[in-house]
């Protein structure tokens, strides 16, 4: 190792690793930030994809307490806009029970607004596929985005003034204007969260929809095994983290209402934020 003067009075130390030259500047901030850039290991991303998953959770419990939408499962969304087009074409039928209907239900609406916005929220991601996937300035700033989206979801709904528990799909909590603001930051933050957790390539695949993980779970050929298996084990963990997630969020819900219990969240979404510059990075292959 030497070391050297330059120009500007910096101390510069030079050093040999594995047969190449390694710089490191002695100036504030400077090493923090070339640490921002390195990536993490998939491999040792199992805490904060988890906590992902109590997340995705966490919000939809939110979300369908109030208008029975999920923000993060677009699917039925999807399935429910196509019903609503449908429906303009039914005529009224006393064997069958339709009516002629060609208005454009709430829940319909809401189910468009959480449908753009979670693609909105997923298109996001393309920052990610610029600066890298893996690197750490994009986890962290990824998932500060998605705590801004749910802070803004907390802040829209208590301005709002509405209710945070409906007791029937034909009677939504959610009905002004900023309360569909709120599902729109929502569904926002989990279209974010679900492109972050899908570019890591895990078991836990969006950290958002399920199906595709019950059916790689019951058919894994080592479903069975009494040791520890990645491919089962980590898919039942973000199973048991999403139902925790809700049921941790709807005893919240009661208790505070939805912008308290979008409150806690923002909180917790903070901490995953920060989880990111803990997780181990990749080794450098020799």
């Amino acid at each position: 190792m030497t070391s050297t003067s330059t120009s500007n009075g910096t101390l510069k130390e030079e050093h040999v690793e594995d047969g190449g030259t390694t710089s490191m500047k002695n100036a504030g901030g400077q090493s923090f930030w070339s640490y921002l850039h390195t990536e993490v290991d998939p491999e040792w991303c199992t805490a904060p994809l988890a906590a992902y998953c109590f997340m995705t959770g966490f919000i939809d419990a939110i979300s369908f307490s109030a208008v029975f939408v999920w923000c993060g499962f677009q699917t039925g969304n999807f399935a429910q806009l196509a019903l609503a087009l449908a429906r303009l074409f039914e005529t009224t039928s006393s064997s069958t029970g339709s009516i002629s209907d060609k208005s454009f239900h709430v829940a319909d609406r809401q189910a468009l607004v959480s449908l753009l916005t979670f693609n909105v929220g997923a298109f996001i991601g393309r920052i990610g596929d610029r600066i890298g996937a893996h690197t750490r300035i994009w986890l962290v700033t990824g998932t500060f985005i998605q705590t801004l989206f749910t802070m803004s979801a907390a802040l829209t709904i208590w301005k709002s003034g509405q209710l945070s528990i409906a007791d029937d799909r034909g009677d939504p909590a959610w009905t002004n204007v900023l309360s569909y603001i709120c599902l729109a930051f929502m569904s926002a933050s989990l279209g974010c969260q679900g492109i972050v957790g899908k570019r890591l390539n895990t078991q836990f695949t969006t950290t958002i929809v399920l199906t595709t993980v019950w059916v790689e779970l019951v058919t894994d050929p080592k479903l069975f095994l009494h040791q520890r298996v990645k491919t089962r084990d980590h898919k039942l963990i973000a199973a048991f983290c999403l139902f925790l997630g809700a049921f941790v969020s709807r005893s919240v819900l009661a208790a505070v209402g939805a912008s308290g219990a979008l409150g806690v969240g923002t909180g917790i979404r903070l901490l995953i934020t920060f989880s990111w510059l803990f997780v181990p990075g990749k080794t450098k292959s020799r």
